[in-house]
């Protein structure tokens, strides 16, 4: 078996489990190949990585069965940009802080790779967002599994969105920006500004305004069949627009359109997982002194 290890830093916490990973995937006999950013802090870190090839491109992921991603649900995001149409199954374990995404705690990794060894596992497909646009915008990485978003640049203005849904207007948003987000994404940046929470298997959208100016706009969910195209008005002529936590600065003029990518994130959910419980675990629901 042949496993990629993508991480970039960990709290000095979490180093006595990473170092009990790198005991258990040899025990296994697992060939582990390093993204080469995380084999320089794991060298600082005093974990011997000599003997391990590495990658730091899409095309270096020739043969391997798994990717781990250690580190927060940003290590994660950067893992899928890199597997890219691969579908290569991705473990998230949380180095980092929130982690709807990475699920596996440190302590539990022992636990953890005794259900991925004995394959107690399920592969959860996620859908990713691409994004059309009449230039390259992020070099040919035009796909993002959380959001796609438009920002407004300067602190001053508000920007214009007209949004239509497959060539039909939907609405003009006023506002700092608009959001359209995944499934996925329903718990990061789209929930922040008031959008809902979906299941992850749910073939949807969801477009939310960021800090609308028209008080009785509320966010809104169509179907990921959709092609979700704009046009943009603002004072500055310059907007942001980013997939996950990559951000570019274009001009307002450029066309941009948002559809499902063909492909999807392939994650691996050990038996323990369950999504409703990462809800309830990671937002507090529940925690009231009358329980």
């Amino acid at each position: 078996m042949k496993i990629a290890l993508h991480g970039k830093l960990y709290k000095d916490e979490a180093q006595p489990h990473i170092q009990k990973l790198f005991e258990i995937l040899l025990q296994h006999k697992v060939e582990i190949v390093l993204y080469e950013p995380f084999r320089f802090f794991l060298e600082k870190k005093g974990i011997d990585t000599k003997a391990f090839a590495t990658y730091s491109q899409h095309t270096d992921l020739v043969n391997v069965d798994f990717v781990f991603s250690i580190g927060g649900d940003g290590t994660l995001l950067d893992a899928v940009t890199l597997v890219r149409e691969q579908e290569i199954p991705i473990l998230g374990i949380n180095a980092g802080r929130l982690g709807f995404l990475a699920t596996t705690q440190p302590y539990e990794i022992e636990t953890a790779l005794d259900d991925f060894f004995y394959q107690r596992y399920t592969f959860d497909r996620r859908s990713l967002i691409h994004l059309d646009a009449d230039k390259d915008l992020f070099g040919g990485v035009n796909f993002g599994l959380n959001e796609f978003t438009i920002l407004k640049k300067d602190t001053s203005s508000m920007i214009v969105v007209h949004a239509y849904i497959d060539g039909e207007y939907l609405n003009s948003y006023w506002a700092d920006g608009l959001i359209v987000s995944t499934p996925t994404g329903s718990t990061g940046y789209s929930l922040s500004c008031g959008g809902p929470l979906v299941m992850p298997s749910s073939n949807n959208f969801i477009i939310a305004p960021i800090s609308p100016h028209n008080l009785n706009v509320r966010p809104m969910i169509v179907s990921d069949s959709s092609t979700i195209s704009f046009k943009i008005e603002s004072r500055s002529k310059n907007i942001l627009v980013a997939l996950d936590s990559r951000s570019k600065s274009i001009a307002h003029t450029t066309q941009l359109s948002v559809r499902k990518e063909q492909f999807c994130a392939k994650l691996v959910q050990l038996k323990s997982y369950n999504f409703l419980e990462t809800l309830r675990s990671k937002l507090n629901w529940g925690l009231d002194m009358r329980n």
